[in-house]
């Protein structure tokens, strides 16, 4: 029984946090007001935002004073075993590493030129028919009206669904590959998941919203300009250096991107339609920023697999909008929606079917050809994202703007080349210096 006091305390901690951010929540949305205006706050996106938040928070805080707990207690020690206390474990101080050898060794790559041609070609298919189908089913599903046979119409306008939707599809793949391959032992906390997962679903919930007070093609060029922010989050979480000409392309993407922006004319009475896209733009190039960098991070300290990445993030990412879901009492809405236009519910599938796809396609093409063939084929798909999205949705493109578009993919080629000349004279000079000391 003198075990049992921590479980109690863990668990109570959970109860009363659940409890009372459930209750915020619901005073929140009780206390709307029936026939509320469309400019109103509560009818506003960062409403949702704030919703979203407390959710998230549901998750947050009981996990913040468990690890505090655990490491100040030290339940570990003192727990006598059992699943609450190997689930503990696992999430604050991770498990041992296996022997090296329990790891499959790679095959060696024996595949002739033509072979490659055939994989390249297979990989280029799979990632330009999996994202620009996502690109444009995007935009399709935020900004579009749905119509069904007895004539209701209606628009989606719960990005978070679209994210949960995309995350449990990603997350049962990636474990379903982990539980029947062999994989590396996991080391690494599952709390440190947190931080990207959190970052991860932000950045597409901020991504989502963006598409209904800006363009596409707007969107899109703000992923390509990304270079800058990307670096400074590296400096800070990494602590990374770069070269001279990685900071020349990323300020040539910048104006590439800002002569694309004033391109577009603005529509009359849209300053805070514009000041609303120019935010979320900016949270989610911050948020992917550091999304990417904590990764690398990780996968540069434990070592793990691109799947058991995948895996770890997309489950955490399915807990945090799943909880907050819950709380809003939003998942029979969205279902209500998706039995009342069924058209949404075939994007809705279409949508997770090439979200998961894609991120597979990404894992299998980097570990096939490496990051820069990687790399020229996603600058190619962001570049027929924006021509197919001008096709389709009939958006206009100045001369300017059509300047800035050459100068943001001449920016990233340029990148790519010269990336690959600095690899080739180190390779020169390490190969000439161990021949001089021969």
């Amino acid at each position: 029984m003198a075990y049992n006091g921590p479980q109690i305390v863990i668990c109570f901690v959970i109860f009363v946090t659940v409890l009372v951010l459930y209750g915020i929540t619901s005073v929140l949305q009780n206390n709307q007001i029936k026939g509320v205006e469309e400019d109103s706050f509560r009818s506003s996106w960062v409403y949702r935002l704030l919703l979203n938040l407390i959710g998230y928070c549901t998750i947050f805080i009981p996990g913040f004073v468990i690890i505090k707990y655990v490491r100040i207690s030290k339940f570990l020690e003192r727990s006598g075993g059992g699943c609450l206390s190997q689930i503990v474990e696992a999430c604050v101080v991770g498990r041992e590493s296996g022997h090296p050898d329990s790891v499959p060794s790679s095959p060696v790559n024996t595949a002739t030129l033509k072979q490659d041609l055939l994989l390249l070609t297979f990989c280029l298919i799979g990632l330009q028919g999996s994202y620009l189908t996502w690109g444009i089913l995007q935009e399709k599903v935020i900004t579009q009206e749905y119509s069904n046979s007895s004539g209701e119409t209606g628009h989606f306008k719960d990005s978070q669904f679209l994210v949960f939707v995309n995350r449990i599809l990603a997350f049962s793949l990636s474990g379903a590959y982990i539980m029947s391959t062999k994989q590396p032992r996991h080391t690494m906390p599952l709390y440190k998941y947190v931080y990207c997962s959190f970052s991860n679903i932000m950045s597409s919930w901020c991504q989502y919203e963006a598409l209904k007070f800006v363009s596409f093609p707007t969107q899109v060029l703000a992923k390509a300009s990304k270079l800058i922010p990307v670096m400074i989050m590296g400096k800070i979480v990494n602590r990374q250096k770069y070269e001279y000409y990685e900071y020349v392309t990323a300020i040539l993407i910048s104006v590439g991107m800002t002569c694309f922006m004033l391109s577009s004319a603005p529509n009359k009475d849209s300053t805070v339609t514009t000041l609303s896209g120019l935010f979320l733009l900016a949270a989610y190039i911050t948020f992917d920023s550091f999304t990417a960098n904590w990764q690398s991070s990780l996968f540069v300290q434990y070592k793990m697999k691109p799947i058991q990445m995948m895996c770890g993030v997309n489950m955490f990412s399915c807990i945090f909008t799943a909880v907050s879901l819950f709380q809003q009492d939003a998942f029979a809405k969205s279902l209500s929606f998706m039995a009342t236009f069924p058209k949404f519910t075939l994007d809705c599938l279409l949508i997770s079917v090439s979200s998961c796809v894609g991120q597979l396609f990404i894992f299998f093409t980097i570990s096939c050809f490496g990051p820069v063939v990687f790399v020229i084929i996603m600058t190619v798909r962001q570049a027929l994202a924006i021509l197919l999205s001008c096709l389709i949705y009939e958006h206009s493109v100045s001369l300017l703007g059509i300047i800035g578009i050459l100068i943001v993919f001449g920016a990233i080629f340029l990148r790519i080349y010269c990336t690959q000349r600095l690899k080739a004279i180190r390779n020169r000079l390490q190969q000439s210096s161990g021949a001089s000391k021969v």
